[in-house]
Formats: structure tokens, sequence, C-alpha cells
């Protein structure tokens, strides 16, 4: 790996360490909304790579890939924390609607329905159909939402940052495994349908839309409805 010169060769490097870059992004995003891009991850991940190439001093004692590793990681939680995945506004509607989602839980002791919750947010249906189009909802958990009590260690310091997970963070994930089929199972059917579809089964809206007999703007419609009630129970949880 180095020169006639004694430096490190850079292309032979990157050759050879960009498939730990790729693997290090694929365990990261299994951990991840949805709606983060893997090649996303794996872009930062090579300029992590890259800067631990330019930082590397073998004389410290340690492996190159656990030093590449480490700045491979560092990179990629880094642009996590930078992104915005959801605009504040939309961020803001969606807790409002989980809001009004729980009220009612706890009043009716069943799932509300869409009207129910227009009128409690005092919308009109046609309105809070809108809003549920507009938030398009995607992400079950937040990672603000996933902060330490004491303001400690945040989600991704937790869940993602660390290749080999303890113990307890597996029975976690395990009991919010459990926690998250028990919700879907309480959703409206209607709405259990369109999970189904679209996690299970890895249908796009036009699909599910053509075996609902919806548009595509109501099955956007019924799957935000549906990722507030779950945020709502994971909450709980």
């Amino acid at each position: 790996m180095y020169t006639a010169k004694g430096q490190l060769d850079a292309n032979a490097m990157l050759k050879q360490y960009s498939p730990l870059v790729r693997r290090l992004a694929h365990q990261m995003i299994a951990k991840l909304p949805a709606n983060v891009e893997i090649d996303d991850l794996i872009q930062v991940g090579m300029i992590g790579l890259n800067d631990a190439m330019s930082r590397f001093d073998s004389e410290q004692g340690v492996q190159f890939e656990t030093f590449a590793t480490q700045r491979i990681r560092g990179a990629m939680l880094d642009e996590l924390r930078g992104s915005d995945w959801m605009s504040r506004g939309g961020r803001r509607q969606q807790r409002e609607i989980e809001t009004a989602v729980h009220k009612l839980e706890q009043k009716l002791g069943r799932a509300p329905q869409e009207s129910e919750i227009a009128e409690a947010m005092g919308m009109s249906l046609t309105q809070y159909q809108e809003v549920l189009g507009k938030v398009r909802g995607t992400q079950l958990v937040y990672l603000e939402d996933m902060s330490g009590d004491e303001g400690g260690d945040d989600y991704l310091d937790r869940h993602v940052s660390n290749e080999d997970a303890n113990p307890l963070s597996m029975l976690q994930d395990h009991r919010m495994r459990e926690a998250l089929v028990e919700a879907i199972k309480n959703l409206p059917e209607r709405e259990q349908y369109v999970m189904s579809m679209y996690y299970e089964h890895d249908m796009n809206l036009k699909e599910i839309a053509a075996v609902l007999k919806v548009t595509e703007s109501r099955v956007c419609q019924l799957h935000s409805q549906s990722i507030a009630r779950l945020r709502v129970k994971l909450r709980e949880w």
C-alpha cells in the first residue's frame, strides 16, 4: 500500500477500503428511517476514508482499518446530524396530528376516525387530509425523540455508531419490533392494508392505489395517518 517513496498509495488504498465504506453504510442504514439514501452515506463515507488516509500515522500503533472505520463512521454520523429530514413546519404539523390522536385515543378508548381528528384540530376533513398529504409521514422515529433523559447519548450514538450492539440495545430493539407489530395490528383495517403492502410487499403508492381503488394522494394520506398513530404507540412504549 506504499509507493516507492514510502508514501501511502492513495489509489490502492481507495480500491482496497471502499468495500469497508459500503459495508459500514449498509450496517448504519439498517437502523435509520427509509428516506435516508444509501448513496449519500457512501459518498460521505468516502470523504471520511480520504480523511483517514491523510491523517493516519502508523507510528501510533493502530491498524489503518481500525483508524479508518472510526473516521468513516464519524463522517456519516456528522452528515446525519446535520441533515434536516423534514421541514420544521412539517414536523410541527406531524406532532400536532400525533397529539390529537393521543388525546382522542385516551378519550374514546379506540382509534379515532379521520373526521374526529380533524374536528379535534379545528379543521374540516378536507383541510386535515391536505395536511396529511403535505407532511408525508415517513419516519417512525425522529432523532430528537430518542435523546437521553439527561441529555446524554442520542439515538445515533446508541443505535448506529457502534458496529457491535450491546445486549441491552439488542433487547430494546427486539421489544420495539414487538411493540411495532402490535401497534400495526391495532390500526384501522384500511391503514393496516396500506402498511402491509408498502412495507411487507414493497408496493409503491400507485400499485397500492390500484388495489384499494383510490388515488395515490389518498394512499399518501393514509400512510401519513398510520405513521402518526404508530408514533403515538411507540412513544408510549
